[in-house]
């Protein structure tokens, strides 16, 4: 059984020696910092006092809210079918602390450190049966550790992006090992299963399932009560909803609203920050006011439809997408990477969004099927003319607006069904009865 390098515990010892010192300048990473170094004493505490030998255990680790998302649809899956196993639910983002507390998992928290004796602790605490990390987020400490004592590994949804830094030196070699420890491993693509292999997965435990955030996010919009206020917002009126911006969509959105103001006076924007603190909401109210536009109202002092609504608040982002006429997904004009394409689409929305977004795959997919539109590179002016044509055409033509939203809807649809695969995926990795660790029947 293959085990990590001493090249790859030195660079863990040293991140978690710098980490205090990160910390410092980020109110995020001083929050995490500060929960993982508590998170094995709560988790051995949970083990001490709720840990059932006699039921088998399976842990599922994602990195942060997306990955989170899809962890969902298959936790709940596999819920369904074993409903005699025990759950832990690790991520590592702060972001993805809110999500954590709403899952069907018998205990969530942070996921500490990838350090030998802190993994070990952990693995002679849980005796977990089966250890899943989602999309790719693996920690070979915890991999190889727990695969050398029979626990099963397991991937799900499954993605390495061509550009993934995990693919080239020396990352690829410090990771290797736990890798190599992953039993099966179910991606999203064919395209990301030979990657995978490349990282050091068998290729014979490699199968195509695909994603499971279709059914997340199927499963979201479904659940938007018709009577949720939010949906109210944009009820009245041609609404765009601009999901997960960040300034650089911001600058563009605001020009484009200006000249539809223009043309069709009744026309409104709502407008969601990827992150609504007081400094980048403040920016954006100076922002839309130097550009002569309505003032923003911010969602907590609205009574009703604003012309322009400015939100200050995080997790509505699905219920605001079903007011709306058309969106705009935020992310594609910085390195942050393009925010989810699935949301709008589910709604049957059109979707619009920056000129990087080779690395969604989602994102590509609504391209493809003629059901989004991607705005250029050549720079902002240019985009700017770009979002205003497309925003006048979809508010001038109904037809073309509904055909593009329903195609968008479509490709939610033709994707869901990974859920359940991977579920089995992993129902077929976890016994049936518990026996003394390291010991196990299928």
């Amino acid at each position: 059984m293959s085990s990590t390098s001493l090249s790859y515990r030195a660079a863990v010892r040293l991140g978690t020696a710098l980490a205090p010192a990160l910390a410092h300048y980020s109110p995020k990473v001083r929050e995490g910092h500060r929960a993982r170094l508590g998170a094995g004493g709560r988790l051995c505490l949970w083990a001490r006092e709720s840990r059932d030998p006699q039921r088998p255990l399976v842990w599922l680790h994602a990195s942060s809210v997306g990955e989170g998302l899809q962890a969902e649809s298959v936790l709940g899956e596999l819920r369904r079918v074993r409903p005699d196993c025990q759950y832990v639910y690790t991520h590592f983002s702060s972001s993805a602390a809110p999500l954590a507390l709403r899952l069907a998992a018998d205990v969530a928290d942070y996921l500490p450190y990838d350090l030998r004796g802190q993994v070990d602790r952990l693995l002679d605490a849980l005796a977990p049966d089966l250890l899943v990390f989602v999309k790719l987020d693996l920690w070979p400490e915890l991999a190889t550790r727990a695969a050398a004592r029979g626990t099963a590994v397991a991937i799900v949804a499954g993605t390495v992006s061509s550009s993934s830094g995990r693919l080239r030196w020396p990352a690829r070699s410090l990771l290797r090992a736990g890798y190599e420890a992953v039993a099966a491993a179910g991606v999203i693509s064919h395209e990301d299963g030979e990657r995978l292999t490349r990282l050091g997965v068998d290729r014979n435990r490699v199968e195509v399932l695909g994603d499971p955030r279709f059914d997340s996010v199927l499963h979201r919009v479904r659940a938007v009560s018709a009577q949720d206020p939010l949906l109210a917002l944009g009820s009245g009126a041609p609404t765009m909803v601009a999901g997960s911006t960040w300034p650089g969509d911001e600058a563009v959105l605001l020009g484009a609203f200006t000249r539809i103001r223009r043309d069709r006076p009744e026309a409104r924007l709502i407008l969601v920050p990827h992150e609504p603190t007081p400094d980048n909401l403040a920016a954006v109210e100076r922002a839309a006011a130097g550009a002569g536009l309505p003032r923003a109202v911010r969602l907590e002092t609205v009574a009703g439809p604003a012309p322009l609504l400015l939100v200050d608040r995080v997790g509505i982002l699905a219920a605001l997408y079903g007011g709306g006429t058309m969106a705009y997904v935020g992310g594609g004009f910085g390195r942050a990477g393009l925010h989810s394409v699935l949301e709008p689409a589910a709604w049957g929305l059109p979707v619009i969004f920056g000129p990087r977004w080779e690395s969604s795959r989602d994102a590509g997919l609504l391209l493809r099927a003629g059901a989004a539109e991607a705005l250029p590179a050549s720079g902002a002016r240019e985009a700017g003319a770009a979002l205003y044509s497309r925003w006048k055409s979809w508010l001038d033509s109904e037809p073309l607006r509904q055909s593009q939203g329903g195609r968008a809807r479509e490709v939610v649809e033709r994707g869901t069904g990974a859920a359940r695969r991977s579920a089995e995926l992993l129902d077929r990795l976890t016994p049936r009865r518990r026996h003394p660790y390291g010991r196990r029947t299928g």
